[in-house]
């Protein structure tokens, strides 16, 4: 079965300041929330950036031995999120961390799974750190780990979903990244 393509804004091959270790950053094009200081606006236009194929991405993280993640940002990956919830799959297969930034916080992202969002379970389900909430100027913080302003949170979903509500990332417990083989890419 073929992928679904994604349409992308980017993608910058390797990252220290996207989630936990080097990882991949994958910027999806597309974006609703359309927040007062965006650091990315070029990503709002869901008609802008370029198509890509999920091979293309796979291929890329495999000539990469030291990564140890991939993030989703954007834009939205909410937005596509069947494709981002397929190449999440993917990854996933290769042992990797999977980060995912949306505008949405994990209680509106429940909401939707409920009323039936395509993709929504799917990506959830393949994230292991959610980076959740709009970004708010008035909030900005250049002091924060792996977030822009201060009412972003920074969730653990595997326990998040496992505990039914938010529980937030500690990266005092847990690297993110401790229970997979760094730099393996099978």
């Amino acid at each position: 079965m073929e992928m679904k393509t994604l349409r992308l804004a980017g993608v910058m091959r390797e990252s220290i300041v996207d989630g936990p270790g080097i990882r991949m950053t994958v910027f999806g094009q597309g974006c609703p929330h359309h927040c007062k200081g965006c650091h990315n606006p070029e990503t709002h236009d869901p008609n802008g950036g370029y198509i890509s194929h999920p091979e293309n991405i796979l291929k890329a993280i495999g000539e990469n031995p030291l990564l140890q993640g991939v993030t989703f940002s954007g834009g939205e990956p909410f937005f596509q999120a069947e494709a981002f919830a397929e190449l999440g799959a993917e990854i996933k297969k290769r042992g990797l961390h999977i980060t995912t930034y949306s505008g949405y916080t994990f209680e509106q992202i429940l909401s939707g799974i409920e009323s039936g969002k395509p993709g929504w379970k799917e990506l959830l389900s393949v994230t292991d750190l959610l980076v959740d909430g709009k970004f708010v100027l008035e909030e900005k913080s250049l002091n924060l780990v792996f977030r822009g302003s201060k009412n972003q949170r920074l969730i653990n979903v595997p326990k998040s979903l496992e505990k039914g509500k938010a529980v937030l990332w500690n990266p005092e417990e847990e690297s993110g990244v401790s229970r997979y083989k760094k730099g393996s890419l099978v």
